[in-house]
């Protein structure tokens, strides 16, 4: 889901998933269960299973739990308190990650690292009981907010991390929580400019009226001719 290979609201067929992975649709169906109960996929017992769309509400709701959860744990970083060495050369070590990902062109790789850096906060700063939680929460929103997201959208997410890490590293969590906050805050934002997925596009552009001055045929006689057969726009 990070990583934006799968759109919201794509189809988990268990038949095709078990033949991809060589397993029994038992496994895959037992799968897909665990994955239903952390709000990452839907089922309806008539069309089967299918990667959570999330709404608007759903959505505001995934950031504010983010903004208290990340804020929050930024906030305990003092001097006195200090994230270790290992945990900033962690995050130090995704930065470059996510730099190196910038310069590629593999859009996937990108938006994965630029959402899990997130969790990889959580876990390097100890956090181990909410790490799970963040990164649901994470999936749920990198999976609407990378769809239409731009290399130079990512190259500003990526400078507001490493800015994030650097306050860490001089042990302001105060400076880190209130960057937390405004990162969080215009990736919410930007989402109003994302344009909802239609899933009936392909077969819509297929079936739209054609314009019969623009569509013609050869007749016999080598005229051009509009095409009787092309329907006309109501």
């Amino acid at each position: 889901m990070l990583g934006q290979k799968l759109l919201p609201g794509s189809r988990l067929g268990e038949q095709e998933l078990a033949a991809l992975f060589g397993v029994s649709r038992t496994l895959v169906r037992e799968a897909l269960m665990r994955l239903a109960a952390r709000g990452m996929v839907t089922v309806s017992s008539r069309r089967g299973w299918f990667l959570v769309e999330p709404s608007a509400d759903d959505i505001r709701a995934a950031f504010d739990a983010r903004r208290i959860i990340e804020t929050g744990l930024l906030r305990e970083v003092s001097a006195e308190r200090p994230p270790s060495v290992q945990a900033i050369h962690a995050l130090k070590v995704h930065i470059a990650r996510e730099k190196a990902a910038l310069d590629g062109d593999d859009a996937s790789v990108r938006s994965f690292l630029l959402g899990d850096f997130h969790v990889c906060l959580c876990a390097s700063l100890g956090y181990g009981l909410l790490t799970d939680t963040l990164r649901d929460l994470t999936a749920r929103t990198t999976l609407v907010a990378s769809r239409n997201q731009s290399a130079v959208d990512a190259g500003r997410s990526c400078g507001q991390h490493e800015d994030i890490v650097n306050a860490l590293a001089d042990g302001d969590g105060a400076l880190a929580a209130r960057l937390m906050a405004e990162h969080l805050g215009e990736v919410h934002t930007s989402l109003d400019a994302v344009p909802p997925i239609d899933p009936l596009a392909h077969l819509r552009h297929a079936l739209a009226p054609v314009d019969p001055q623009r569509s013609t045929s050869v007749l016999p006689s080598g005229d051009l001719s509009p095409n009787p057969s092309t329907p006309s726009r109501s």
